[in-house]
């Protein structure tokens, strides 16, 4: 059974390359604020949702990789997790401290993942064939854990992420909900680019390769000289992959031509 979802637009505005809009939808939860971004060409476009850090929020993800993938004439949409941005509130410190809290946190998180990349897939203008995941930190975390779900996900980048850490307390009870080795393995082929720094320590590299191992061609993990922030650089390159991946800059090249 689908899940209706119902979305409300609270503001729109022009912005370089196409527009911004500011949206919430409602997939039987809670109310889920986001970020969207439309290119003005190509028509369709790819989409790509964004998923931010823990601590983080979706405007920093829309203003970072949002903002690179426009230039490339792929929509996003950035979206506030449980607990965060917009979202924030007194739960969040019990969430911290209450297992079972968090582990509804993080169902919710999946489910509106999913909600969010049909709503993406369905925004006039986007193609609905070409959608891709990007989830930075927490959010590649959830990234490739939805991608194992969501055949609708056709590639996937992963921005410091990797798998669980090693001997840790509760590292074999959070394996056995979600473990993103057995996750990534259900890719069944789809493109995946990880990038990760060589000097991350929220995210050990070690972590990082474990997970690339785990994958299928085809596959890249790019290394940069950077902890856990990564540079713009990578953004840049990111964005550049996804609109190779995607066959964006080749559909915009033409609309250009066209001018």
């Amino acid at each position: 059974m689908t899940t209706r979802i119902h979305q409300t637009t609270h503001s729109e505005q022009a912005v370089p390359a196409g527009r911004r809009i500011v949206l919430e939808f409602h997939a039987g939860g809670e109310a889920v604020p986001g970020v969207l971004l439309l290119p003005r060409e190509p028509v369709p476009a790819p989409g790509v949702l964004l998923l931010h850090g823990y601590s983080s929020r979706k405007e920093l993800m829309a203003d970072t990789v949002g903002v690179a993938l426009l230039r490339h004439g792929i929509a996003s949409l950035a979206i506030d997790l449980p607990l965060h941005g917009d979202r924030e509130g007194p739960i969040q410190e019990q969430a911290r401290f209450n297992p079972l809290l968090l582990l509804r946190q993080w169902r919710m998180a999946l489910a509106e993942t999913t909600a969010a990349l049909h709503l993406l897939g369905e925004v006039p203008g986007v193609d609905r064939g070409r959608l891709a995941l990007v989830g930075y930190s927490m959010g590649a975390y959830l990234a490739v854990m939805a991608a194992a779900e969501e055949p609708a996900a056709r590639a996937i980048v992963l921005a410091a992420g990797g798998d669980l850490p090693e001997r840790t307390p509760l590292a074999t009870l959070v394996r056995r909900m979600a473990d993103p080795l057995r996750a990534v393995r259900r890719l069944h082929g789809r493109p995946l680019l990880m990038v990760h720094g060589r000097q991350d320590r929220t995210v050990r590299p070690e972590q990082a390769e474990r997970l690339f191992a785990a994958a299928a061609e085809p596959k890249t993990l790019r290394w940069w000289d950077a902890g856990h922030y990564l540079p713009a650089a990578a953004i840049d390159e990111a964005a550049l992959w996804l609109a190779t991946t995607l066959g964006a800059d080749s559909r915009q090249s033409e609309a250009e031509g066209r001018r």
